[in-house]
């Protein structure tokens, strides 16, 4: 009887598809460093492309409680990439890549619908700036120190443009954002002594894109458009990938 239920396992092993990655060969690591609310499962699809397309693709797990927590952790993953990195930092994430992209290793920065803070600015100034006609993050008081967004409206101001039984998922699955991590302002800037590409997406409800336009001009980034909602490695995993690999593969 072992010997016949074995052979079946055996043989649904073997009908299974293969995942097999690519073996990294391309000459630089990519390092990915997500945003506020959400945690690193939300780049799956741009990481199975990216490693596809053979590169060594490290995720950064951030607890998004405080800035300086989430930039040390992401300089414990840029220590262990083999190669040189392209730092991708989305929405609060681009604020944490701002200070941890001073690290050596780190050759480029992007920014993917991305808070980019000046030495001395905080996310929240910049959060809250002035954009008359769009509308800002629909974000509940305070609460014990840390942040959510309004679950009955996350849907439609995180990501429209994702499938809403996933939305449903996130908004109650939310990780609580820490106003020390909101509230303090950066010592450094990496994009200033670095090239910088800027993904912005123009149907953004969280980080208005004309907030998105200044900071990646006061950046001199290299930018570009993309018709999404703020969640774009959710609903347009395709393009932030290609997107990525465009700036590894340019030599600024």
């Amino acid at each position: 009887m072992k010997h016949l239920i074995l052979g079946a396992l055996l043989s649904m092993a073997a009908s299974l598809p293969s995942f097999a990655q690519t073996p990294a060969s391309k000459p630089v690591s990519i390092v990915l460093v997500h945003g506020a609310f959400v945690d690193g499962s939300g780049w799956k699809a741009v990481y199975d492309i990216l490693t596809r397309d053979g590169y060594e693709v490290l995720v950064v797990q951030n607890s998004t409680a405080t800035l300086d927590g989430d930039v040390e952790t992401t300089r414990e993953v840029i220590r262990k990439a083999g190669k040189p990195i392209i730092l991708v930092g989305h929405s609060y994430g681009g604020a944490v890549i701002t200070e941890a992209g001073s690290d050596p290793k780190v050759r480029k920065l992007v920014y993917i619908a991305a808070f980019a803070p000046e030495v001395g600015e905080s996310v929240y100034e910049l959060a809250t700036r002035p954009t008359p006609g769009e509308a800002g993050a629909p974000l509940l008081p305070p609460s014990g120190g840390f942040l959510l967004v309004d679950p009955a409206k996350f849907p439609s101001a995180f990501a429209q443009d994702v499938d809403p039984s996933i939305t449903a998922f996130m908004a109650a699955a939310q990780v609580p954002w820490g106003l020390k991590a909101v509230e303090h302002k950066i010592v450094g800037a990496a994009w200033k002594d670095k090239p910088v590409h800027y993904m912005l997406t123009t149907q953004d409800h969280m980080v208005p894109p004309s907030t998105q336009r200044f900071m990646s001009s006061r950046a001199k980034a290299k930018l570009t458009e993309l018709p999404s909602s703020h969640a774009a490695m959710l609903s347009h995993p395709r393009e932030v990938a290609a997107f990525i690999e465009s700036a590894a593969g340019e030599a600024d």
